[in-house]
C-alpha cells in the first residue's frame, strides 16, 4: 500500500494545486463566498476519516444551548434523502444521516438539519418560525461557499495533518496551508496525561499562526454502557463476552480502552457510517449466538447505535471530549466570538 501511494504522489501535488487555486479564488472573491447576519461556527479537518468531529460539536451543543438557540447544519452523509430536511420525531438514521439523529436524539432543546448545499441549509433554518441565533456546520471546514466567522480545525494525535499528504497519496483534503483558515486547532484523542512539554512540542510542529490557539482534548468515555432500557457498568462488563460491532473510521481508541480494562470482546469491523444490510445482520446474530456464555452482550458506539438499536438488542458506550488543560479558555474564545458578532 505504501509503495502504490509513492506512485501516486504526482497525482497529489496537482490535487493540492488545484484545491490551492480554488481557495484562492475564494480568497480573491472570483468564487462567492456567503457571510451571513448569524453567527456561524464550523467544526472540521483536513483529512478524511475520523477526527472526533462529532464529540466536538456535542461539547459545543452542551456550551451554547441554555444561553443560545442552537442549530447544528451537517450534510447527512450517507442519508437516503435528499435536499434540505429538518429532523422531526418522525426522522431515523437512514433520512438524515447517523450523527445528526445522533444529535437529535441527545438534545431537544436544539435544532438539527442537514443539506449537502450548506448555503440553502442556512437559508432555510433562517425561516423558521423559530430561527436559531447560531449555527454549527458539521464537517464544514471545505466548504468554502459559507463564509464563517469562526473555524475550528480538529487533527488528531496519532495523525497530524503536517505529517500527512494530499490525497490519493495521503489523506488530505487540501494542502497543509489551508490550516491557516482557522481560529482554533485542536489536537484530539490525545492521551489524558499528555504532559506541557510534550504539547508545546505538537504546537511547534503544528506551526501555528500569530492568530491561532492550540488546544488539546482527549476522550473521555462513559462509566457505563446502555441502551434505551438498561445500564451496565464498566467494571461489571468485565463478567461478559463482547461482540463489538464498529463502524466508524477508526475504532483503535475504544479497542484499546475496552484491553486496559480486561474486557473480552470479539471485534467485528464494517467501513465508517456502513448502512448494515440483512445478510450482515444475520451473520452478526449468528455470531452473538455462537458465543457460549449466559453473560454475553452485542456492543457499539454510540453512533452507530443509532442505525443499529432498530435491528438488534445491543449496547452502546457514550464517549466525550474533554480538554486536557485551558477548557475555559476554549470556551471564552467561542463565546466572545457570538456576544462581539457583528451582522454584515
Amino acid at each position: 500500500m505504501r509503495k502504490i501511494r509513492k506512485l501516486l504522489y504526482p497525482l497529489s501535488v496537482l490535487y493540492g494545486e488545484v484545491a490551492k487555486i480554488r481557495n484562492k479564488m475564494y480568497d480573491k472573491g472570483i468564487f462567492e463566498s456567503t457571510e451571513f447576519d448569524i453567527p456561524v461556527i464550523v467544526v472540521g479537518n483536513l483529512s478524511v476519516g475520523g477526527t472526533g468531529k462529532t464529540p466536538q460539536i456535542e461539547y459545543l451543543i452542551r456550551l451554547l444551548k441554555d444561553d443560545y438557540k442552537v442549530a447544528v447544519l451537517s450534510r447527512g452523509y450517507k442519508r437516503k434523502s435528499k435536499g434540505f430536511v429538518l429532523a422531526s420525531d418522525s426522522s431515523d438514521a437512514l433520512q438524515i444521516g447517523d450523527e445528526p439523529f445522533q444529535y437529535y436524539q441527545k438534545f431537544k432543546d436544539i435544532i438539527v438539519a442537514v443539506d449537502a448545499d450548506r448555503v440553502n441549509g442556512i437559508k432555510e433554518l433562517q425561516r423558521l418560525d423559530n430561527p436559531p441565533n447560531v449555527i454549527l456546520l458539521d464537517d464544514a471546514f471545505q466548504h468554502r461557499k459559507v463564509n464563517a466567522g469562526f473555524n475550528i480545525l480538529l487533527t488528531p494525535y496519532n495523525d497530524l495533518y503536517v505529517d500527512d499528504t494530499v490525497l490519493p497519496s495521503g489523506n488530505l483534503r487540501e494542502r497543509i496551508d489551508g490550516a491557516e483558515r482557522a481560529q482554533v486547532i485542536i489536537v484530539t484523542k490525545c492521551p489524558n496525561n499528555l504532559s506541557e512539554e510534550q504539547q508545546f512540542e505538537i504546537s511547534s510542529k503544528l506551526n501555528p499562526t500569530l492568530y491561532q490557539t492550540v488546544f488539546f482534548s482527549t476522550i473521555d468515555y462513559d462509566t457505563v454502557v446502555k441502551n434505551h432500557k438498561v445500564e451496565i457498568s464498566i467494571k461489571e462488563l468485565q463478567e461478559y463476552e463482547v461482540l463489538l460491532v464498529t463502524g466508524i473510521a477508526n475504532p483503535k481508541p475504544l479497542v484499546n480502552y475496552l484491553e486496559k480494562r480486561d474486557i473480552s470482546f470479539k471485534h467485528l469491523k464494517f467501513p465508517d457510517h456502513h448502512n448494515f444490510n440483512e445478510k450482515e445482520i444475520n451473520k452478526l446474530t449468528s455470531e452473538f449466538q455462537k458465543i457460549d456464555s449466559n453473560k454475553k452482550m452485542v456492543l457499539t458506539t454510540e453512533k452507530d447505535y443509532v442505525r443499529l438499536n432498530r435491528l438488534l438488542d445491543i449496547y452502546y458506550l457514550e464517549i466525550q471530549t474533554k480538554f486536557i488543560e485551558h477548557a475555559s479558555d476554549f470556551d471564552k474564545k467561542v463565546v466572545s466570538y457570538i456576544k462581539n458578532f457583528k451582522k454584515c
